[in-house]
C-alpha cells in the first residue's frame, strides 16, 4: 500500500518537473480509490479512468468526500457503455470513431448535457493504437462546424495522442509536433470555438517531458505517481 508521505513526494515530484506548463491528469486505473482520495486530499482533483465499470464505482464511492473530483475517461471506450458515464464525466479523452462520437452526441442529448470530448489523433507508427488520421479529423471537424443543431449532445475541447512506444525521443517529439500543429491547424481554420478548444492531451510517465516540450496542456501520469499497476 502506497504511504501518504510517498505519495505526496511523488506528486510533488511530478508537480515540479510541470513547473506549471501542463495540467496533470492522475491516472488512477486499476488502482485503489483510496489512493484517488489521498491524492485528493493532497491538492489533486483531476483523475483519469479507462474502464468503465471501475470509473462508475470510484465516482459512487467518492462522490461525498470529494466533491470536486474532476473524471476523465482516458481509454477505449464501447459505445455500449456511453450511458453510464453521460451522466457525470468531465471529459471524454479518447473519442476514436464517428461511432462513438455519435453515441456520446446522443446520451449527451439525453440527459440534457454537452459532453466534454477531446478527439484522439493517430500519430504512432503503430497498429495498436487508435484514432482519427489527421484527414479525417479535418473533415469531422468541419462537418461538426457545419451541422451545430446536430451535434449539441458534445462539445469540442482539443485533441489527444499518445506517441509510439519507441526509444527513439526524436520520433516521438515528431509525433507530438504534429498534433500541435493539427491543433493550430484547426484553430486558424475557424471550425472550432479558440476559447474552448484549447487541448493537447499528449504524453504519459515515460514521454511526458517531451510533451511538454512540443506544447501539451495535459499530461497523463500514471505509473510514476502510484506505481505499477495490478
Amino acid at each position: 500500500m502506497l504511504s501518504k508521505d510517498e505519495l505526496a513526494a511523488r506528486l510533488s515530484e511530478v508537480r515540479a518537473s510541470l513547473a506549471g506548463r501542463a495540467e496533470l491528469v492522475a491516472v488512477s486505473k486499476f488502482h485503489p480509490a483510496d489512493y484517488v482520495r489521498l491524492s485528493y486530499e493532497l491538492g489533486q482533483r483531476l483523475f483519469g479512468e479507462s474502464r468503465v465499470q471501475e470509473l462508475v464505482a470510484k465516482h459512487e464511492a467518492l462522490a461525498a468526500d470529494c466533491p470536486d473530483i474532476v473524471w476523465h475517461f482516458i481509454g477505449p471506450l464501447q459505445t455500449n457503455k456511453v450511458k453510464y458515464l453521460a451522466p457525470f464525466i468531465h471529459m471524454i479523452e479518447s473519442v476514436t470513431s464517428e461511432r462513438l462520437l455519435e453515441e456520446i452526441n446522443r446520451q449527451g442529448q439525453r440527459v440534457g448535457r454537452r459532453i466534454p470530448i477531446l478527439l484522439e489523433v493517430y500519430v504512432a507508427e503503430e497498429e495498436t493504437k487508435s484514432g482519427f488520421s489527421p484527414e479525417k479529423l479535418l473533415q469531422l471537424v468541419e462537418r461538426i462546424h457545419h451541422e451545430p443543431e446536430h451535434y449539441r449532445g458534445i462539445e469540442l475541447r482539443g485533441l489527444m495522442a499518445m506517441a509510439s512506444n519507441t526509444e527513439d525521443s526524436a520520433q516521438v517529439r515528431g509525433e507530438f509536433a504534429r498534433v500541435a500543429e493539427l491543433h493550430a491547424q484547426l484553430l486558424r481554420s475557424g471550425w472550432v470555438d479558440s476559447e474552448r478548444f484549447t487541448i493537447r492531451s499528449m504524453g504519459m510517465s515515460g514521454d511526458y517531458p517531451l510533451a511538454l516540450e512540443e506544447g501539451a496542456t495535459h499530461v497523463r501520469i500514471g505509473s510514476a505517481l502510484f506505481g505499477e499497476r495490478h
